[in-house]
């Protein structure tokens, strides 16, 4: 039988087995078998009682059927792979062992993104086990390879399309419970992601003549690529504000006080001063209202005096919202103007549509947010980062990204990076935020 009091317990079997996808190469598949069998032994009846499938060999689909299921659907997803750990790193306690102390569960995927998994598995395993129907039928969408940007999630949105299924409501990893989101901005906020940036992945490379280092001629293959990095500043691309960023600095007026306040209300309603003033800010403000660039590797020869005959640079996109992978491929070529410059898309996507916030999809979110989070109001906000959620938004009205955790800055700061810890205490909350959201969900469309 499931108790919340041990939810800490079963993430941290979750944590010990290390579903590193961009490893699984090296380490095989059994550690992402071994993770599906533990869910079955730690939730007997969503196994039960749910109808599963594997699609793919790391894609996993939960189908429960509700009391109406002539309604569109919801789905509910998250991710079991994390990304891997740096040997040299020192974290507190082991980054796979889960240790449970100072009332966190420790290690890679407490936050991205086992922990979030664990608190949709337990809210649906307690449901069932209070005799509880969906009013609407649910799917939970779990993919084992999110973090290698893999064909699990994908796929499982093709079935989906393929069987002619429109999910109601699509919501994924995203955004967290945060304090003091803004400069100015007082209390909580439940930011959720209403769109997220697009993102893609550019080749430059260029070839010269190979030779002897002695005697360089004025433009090599390396020195034409770097000139072309170089080219790719900040500001080659505009900058224009998303709806998205205009309704949070509007949502966010009420906790704001003073001067403060009436500079929210005068930037939610000046969408190109937002864009400047955010522009100026750098960093994540100015990240939501432009596309980023950002050169990641560099390739290149075979010994420190020979001429390499060819050198080459991965570059990273992140493609704001109101763009398209076709209009930056064309931005940096005119920005790079070089035509020896080779430029190849590795792969890209289009920055997905916003969704609505005065729709009833977002007021089921918000509402759940007030029983889980009663200190917190729900924000939309715009996503730098890629998620699962992606593949839905082509053909899914209502898509939002977020993760009912509260997590401080430092704690943001440990997903990717060292020391990952969820609160024992926001794990209860989680569950919380999905029993009332999906004890709230109506039966039959609503306008």
């Amino acid at each position: 039988m499931t108790d919340h009091s041990g939810a800490a317990d079963r993430l941290s079997r979750m944590i010990r087995i290390p579903t590193v996808s961009a490893e699984i190469e090296e380490r095989g598949s059994a550690p992402f078998e071994a993770f599906v069998e533990l869910l079955e032994e730690l939730y007997p009846n969503v196994h039960r009682r749910l109808a599963r499938e594997r699609i793919t060999e790391l894609g996993l689909l939960f189908h429960w059927r509700g009391a109406d299921s002539d309604s569109d659907p919801v789905v509910l997803m998250a991710h079991y792979d994390v990304v891997p750990v740096d040997a040299s790193d020192a974290w507190t306690h082991p980054p796979f062992e889960g240790r449970i102390a100072d009332g966190f569960v420790h290690g890679r995927g407490a936050l991205d993104d086992k922990g979030p998994l664990l608190v949709i598995l337990e809210a649906v395993e307690t449901l069932l086990l209070e005799g509880f129907a969906p009013a609407r039928d649910v799917y939970l969408s779990f993919g084992g390879n999110e973090e290698t940007f893999g064909d699990a999630a994908r796929t499982i949105a093709e079935t989906f399309s393929a069987r002619g299924i429109t999910p109601w409501l699509v919501l994924d990893e995203g955004g967290a419970v945060v304090d003091a989101p803004l400069p100015f901005v007082r209390g909580q906020a439940a930011m959720v992601g209403v769109g997220e940036k697009g993102a893609m992945t550019l080749r430059l490379s260029a070839r010269g003549d190979g030779g002897h280092a002695s005697a360089p001629p004025p433009l090599t293959a390396v020195t034409r690529v770097a000139r072309a990095v170089a080219r790719l500043r900040p500001r080659t691309f505009p900058t224009s504000t998303p709806r998205g960023v205009s309704r949070m600095l509007e949502r966010l007026v009420p906790s704001t006080h003073g001067p403060a306040r009436l500079l929210y209300r005068l930037l939610a309603a000046r969408p190109r001063l937002t864009a400047r003033l955010f522009a100026w800010m750098g960093g994540e403000p100015a990240a939501m209202i432009r596309t980023t660039i950002a050169a990641t590797m560099l390739e290149g020869g075979t010994a420190a005096n020979v001429l390499p005959s060819r050198a080459s640079a991965t570059i990273n996109l992140r493609i704001a919202l109101g763009e398209t992978v076709a209009s930056t491929v064309q931005r940096v070529r005119r920005r790079v103007a070089d035509r020896a410059i080779r430029i190849d898309v590795v792969d890209g996507e289009d920055p997905s549509p916003e969704s609505s916030t005065e729709n009833a999809q977002f007021g089921i979110i918000a509402d759940a947010v007030r029983t889980s989070h009663p200190g917190a109001s729900a924000v939309p906000y715009v996503m730098l980062a890629a998620t699962d959620s992606r593949h839905f938004h082509r053909f899914a009205p209502a898509v939002y990204r977020f993760a009912p955790l509260a997590m401080s800055s430092e704690l943001r700061a440990t997903i990717h990076g060292v020391d990952e810890r969820v609160a024992v205490g926001e794990l209860e909350r989680g569950i919380r935020f999905h029993r009332s959201l999906l004890q709230r969900l109506p039966a039959r469309q609503l306008p």
